[in-house]
């Protein structure tokens, strides 16, 4: 089993450590905040976030609207090509406008909200069954997929896998909703098992056959766009999966994967990946297994678990991991205490980055890890790196933007949105007048803030270098000092 942390070894650094992987980082205030709790009370401040209130409003049009489903359906049939072409048109600045507002409402909760752990489990979960909107075509959809995940966040294994598995951009996504008797869809049964619940190797091509004939069934209401369940479309026939043999419908699909030993291995260790930035060892694994078994397959007790062991803070996962581009941006926010992007920037800073929100690259996901580091994308974390610190909108991020409005590279837009002025850091709030006014006490405050420990001997050389020259710093010069900072490797992960 796991092995409880010390309370002696619980520190302003473990704090750190359980706030960046538990949460998307914060200033030297809120880790503090930790350190104080003790590591039982710090990781309860966390997990138990439907104890703090959430006064978010959701979007405006996040709500089922039948009315306009089928006045559009109706145009589609009956209007004339001109009066088609424009309603297509108009649905696409619509599609486009709610998408925008969606990944920006949702970074808003990321970076701002009072429940940072629920937020970062709605991340994995998203980054788990990589549904994109790509292909689901409907903003709502897309909401409703991201709210069921923050409902469910820290649920049952077997709840959230069944209420994904019937949420409406799932049904879409992997073509479930089209699955009849006569020919079942293999889609979602195929990927419920090997991507999210299973892995390969743990099912044979005949399971995942007589999984889709099981689900049949599974259907999805256009109208009232909602779950529905059809019986005059499901194979009603015996089928053997898994080692079981009876008359299984989708739900029971669910319940005889999770009753697999591999289904408990399986998520913990993405899980474990997840948060401790590594997959676990196999003997890890097996406690982790067990203790998610023991707990009846809920997740809250198993991370609450996972956050207080010992193993979480061992010195090959504290700072191991690389940052992924929301953890960057959302991170690089709250620890400079600035303003969040716009979500047209932002949506232009993160796709740069290779994490477009609601459009995963593909079923499997985003790879994460090393992955994310290329030396373009290293070269635009510097490039936003900047952009944040002085307040401007970087070229790439504006340029990308204004190609996928649809606007030319050098078009007005792109310009337009060079000229944007964004919030930069504010050094008078996040450092105090004796730490600007000294230079070697600035680089501690910033090794603070920015790693939550010290840099080598080097990188602490080049700094001073680049200090010397300066007789008196200015708050320009303290800018600069952040940015060179942030352009280290050390920064890239957490």
């Amino acid at each position: 089993m796991l092995k409880p942390l010390s309370s002696d070894r619980w520190n302003y650094s473990t704090a750190a450590h359980l706030l960046n992987r538990a949460g998307f980082g914060g200033p030297p205030a809120d880790i503090q905040n930790l350190a104080d709790l003790g590591p039982a009370k710090a990781v309860a401040s966390l997990l138990d976030y439907e104890a703090i209130s959430d006064p978010t409003l959701n979007p405006d049009w996040a709500k089922p609207n039948p009315e306009e489903v089928l006045k559009y359906r109706d145009a589609i049939k009956n209007g004339t090509p001109e009066e088609k072409k424009k309603l297509q048109q108009e649905q696409q600045q619509t599609f486009q406008r709610r998408m925008l507002e969606l990944r920006g409402w949702w970074l808003r909760r990321m970076t701002y909200g009072p429940r940072p752990f629920q937020e970062k489990m709605v991340l994995f979960w998203h980054g788990h069954f990589a549904t994109s909107v790509d292909k689901v075509r409907n903003p709502y959809f897309m909401w409703r997929q991201n709210d069921l995940f923050r409902r469910l966040a820290t649920d049952n294994w077997q709840n959230l896998l069944t209420q994904t598995g019937k949420d409406p951009a799932m049904l879409l996504w992997l073509d479930q909703a089209q699955s009849r008797k006569a020919h079942p869809n293999e889609n979602f049964a195929r990927e419920v098992m090997e991507l999210f619940a299973l892995g390969e190797g743990h099912y044979t091509e005949h399971d995942i056959a007589e999984a889709a004939r099981a689900l049949t069934g599974w259907s999805f209401e256009f109208q009232d766009q909602q779950y529905i369940y059809r019986p005059f479309i499901h194979d009603q026939g015996s089928k053997t999966f898994l080692g079981h043999t009876g008359n299984f419908d989708g739900d029971d699909v669910i319940t005889i994967i999770v009753s697999q030993p591999q289904a408990a291995r399986f998520i913990t260790a993405k899980l474990w990946n997840y948060f401790a930035g590594q997959m676990p060892s196999e003997e890890l694994n097996a406690a982790l297994a067990a203790n998610f078994r023991a707990h009846g397959n809920n997740f809250k007790p198993f991370l609450r678990d996972l956050f207080q062991s010992e193993e979480f803070y061992s010195d090959d996962i504290v700072r191991n991991q690389v940052k992924s581009p929301v953890q960057w941006l959302v991170g690089s926010v709250r620890v400079l205490e600035c303003e969040l992007p716009p979500p047209f920037v932002s949506w232009g800073m993160l796709r740069q980055l290779g994490q477009d929100l609601f459009a995963p690259p593909n079923v499997k996901g985003w790879d994460g890890g090393v992955t994310w580091i290329t030396t373009n994308t290293l070269l635009t974390r510097y490039n936003d790196a900047q952009a944040l610190v002085e307040g401007t909108v970087p070229p790439l991020a504006a340029g990308d933007f204004a190609r996928k409005a649809g606007n030319g590279g050098g078009g007005k837009l792109e310009k337009a949105l060079q000229r944007v002025r964004l919030g930069g850091v504010n050094v008078e709030k996040i450092l105090t007048p004796a730490e600007r006014a000294d230079k070697t006490a600035l680089v501690a405050a910033l090794e603070h803030r920015l790693y939550q420990a010290a840099l080598n001997s080097g990188q602490q050389q080049t700094l001073r270098d680049f200090l010397a020259a300066k007789t008196k710093l200015s708050n320009a010069d303290i800018a600069t000092t952040i940015r060179l900072m942030m352009s280290t490797p050390e920064y890239q992960v957490t």
